[in-house]
Parts: structure tokens; sequence; C-alpha cells
């Protein structure tokens, strides 16, 4: 999709993320993983009047079988059905290749992200600059991930690892890459809590600002208690202004299906239309939960800059 074709409300992450910072709010950048559920988590950000971030990973990609393509037609025909006015951003979530990023972005996101956090340091800021290169000439922003935060189901990410991020090593590394958000280690971790119990290392995150100015993203936002997240956005100089959620969206719509085991997008888009019904207002319903409780954005669709 060409800028010229994309409306106007659809925009980087960077200006998103520099709004919700003077705010003291967060974007959440919700993750349907089936195209049908990409209506109502719009539908909600519209009805709150509160920007908002739709993204998908790589492997969520492959996982849910879904192409770049595919995800970007549904997104903009449904900023269209729907008649969407508030800002949003088409985010590309965790990846690893240059040639997803690529597709990504001749499909109309405007955001990606580079995950190469397995890599040592020199590795990885080489990594990233080569996309911030690439996407900052086609005028889509760049996040990237420093440290490793775990997973316990292993949808988002391949391994279960954990390494906080050192704020020193955050301060090269932004400063390296020209990197517009970083993702942070700092003890939350992608997918549902069970026998770990979620926690967020304040101070890491403070030292991480004095260092940087660069936008702060919390991943692994399902599950966490509302608490603690509004206690990361409200760090004094700009705490986290992005904060993933996914899981909590798909155990929604599992539950409200009747069902224990994910499905394919194939399978999403074959359900009897009463059932694709009950499904979209329980992931509509938790995104404007999220959205009024959690991350304090709603009402806050401002005017997006001139």
């Amino acid at each position: 999709m060409t800028t010229a074709k994309r409306p106007p409300n659809v925009i980087a992450l960077k200006p998103l993320l520099e709004m919700a910072e003077r705010r003291r709010y967060a974007n959440g950048s919700f993750s349907p993983r089936y195209t049908p559920m990409i209506a109502p988590v719009l539908q909600a950000a519209e009805e709150m009047k509160s920007p908002l971030i739709v993204q998908i990973s790589e492997k969520e990609l492959h996982r849910y079988g879904i192409t770049p393509e595919q995800f970007g037609e549904e997104f903009y025909a449904q900023m269209d059905e729907l008649r969407i006015t508030v800002p949003v951003t088409l985010h590309l979530d965790h990846t690893k290749s240059l040639s997803t990023i690529a597709a990504a972005i001749e499909a109309g996101f405007t955001s990606v992200m580079i995950d190469a956090s397995e890599k040592r340091l020199q590795d990885n800021i080489a990594a990233t600059k080569e996309i911030v290169t690439y996407a900052h000439a086609r005028g889509v922003s760049v996040e990237a991930e420093l440290g490793m935060i775990g997973t316990t189901d292993f949808v988002e990410t391949d391994t279960d690892e954990e390494l906080y991020t050192d704020p020193g090593e955050a301060e090269i590394f932004v400063k390296a890459t020209k990197v517009d958000a970083l993702a942070v280690s700092c003890g939350t971790a992608h997918g549902v809590y069970m026998v770990r119990q979620p926690k967020i290392d304040y101070e890491r995150l403070r030292a991480i600002r004095a260092l940087t100015p660069v936008h702060l993203v919390l991943h692994g936002g399902s599950g966490v208690p509302a608490e603690m997240i509004r206690q990361a956005i409200a760090l004094p100089g700009g705490g986290v202004s992005k904060v993933n959620i996914a899981t909590d969206l798909e155990i929604a719509l599992l539950q409200a299906l009747g069902r224990e085991e994910r499905m394919t997008n194939a399978e999403c888009l074959a359900l009897p239309p009463d059932r694709l019904a009950a499904g979209r207002a329980a992931v509509k319903r938790v995104v404007g939960d999220k959205i009024e409780h959690f991350l304090g954005s709603k009402g806050l669709a401002l005017p997006l800059p001139q």
C-alpha cells in the first residue's frame, strides 16, 4: 500500500508514542491473531476514543496461517468499513527476517519490530541498524529488543530464557541504532502466568529512562495487574508508553467459543456467524476494559500532528 492511499489516521509508531508520553498513558498494542478479530479491536478503540496499535508477530503469522498481505488487507478494509477515526498504528511484532519486514511494509504496516535480542550486543546493534535504515527510508518506525523477554507458551518467541535489560547497554544500543522504541526485559513474560507470577523491575525502568529518551515498550502485558502497569506508565520522566496484549484476547475468544485449542485463521474464518459474533464481542469487551482500566487511554485520541 502506498503512503498516498493510506488513511491519514494510520500513522507510524513514533508519533503515537510521543503523544502517549506527553499525556501519561500507554498505547495498547493488541494482537488479534485471527483476521476476523481485527474488527472488534478497532471498534473498541473507536468507541473509547482511544489511540490504538494493531499488531501481529512473525511467529503468529506462521502459527495461524496468515500472510502480512492478508493481515494488512483486512486491517485496511475494516478501517474503511468501520470508519475508524482514532489514530492507529499497524505494527509487525517480534520478527527475525528482513524478508518478512519488507513484505509487511509493502502491505502497509507503519511500524516493525526487529528482534535480534538473542545476539551479542554488537550483533544486535548491526542487525537493528540494517532494519532502521530500511524502514526509516520508507517512513516506518522501528522497535527493537534488548535483553530477553521470557515466555510461557512459545507462540510469540522461541525460548523461555530471560535476561534483564542492562541500562548501560540500552544507552549504547539506542545511540548506535537510532531505534524509535525499545522493548525491555524487566520481569514480564509472553503467555499465561501459571507457576511464575508477573513482576516489574521499576528501578531498572527508571535507570533505563535516565540514560535514554527512547520510548519504552512492555511485552507480556496479558495477566499483569492493572496497578503494576499504571505504575510503569507513570514513572518520572516518562515511563512505558506501549504495552503488548495478545494472550488475554485469545483466551476471551476461545472461552466465548467454548473451546480450549487454538485455531488456524482459516478455521476462525469458517466459524458459523453466531459463534463468530460471540467471539468478536468477547474480544471487544477485553480491549475496551484494557483501554479504560489498564492503559488509561480512554478519550485521549488526540488531533493528529500536522
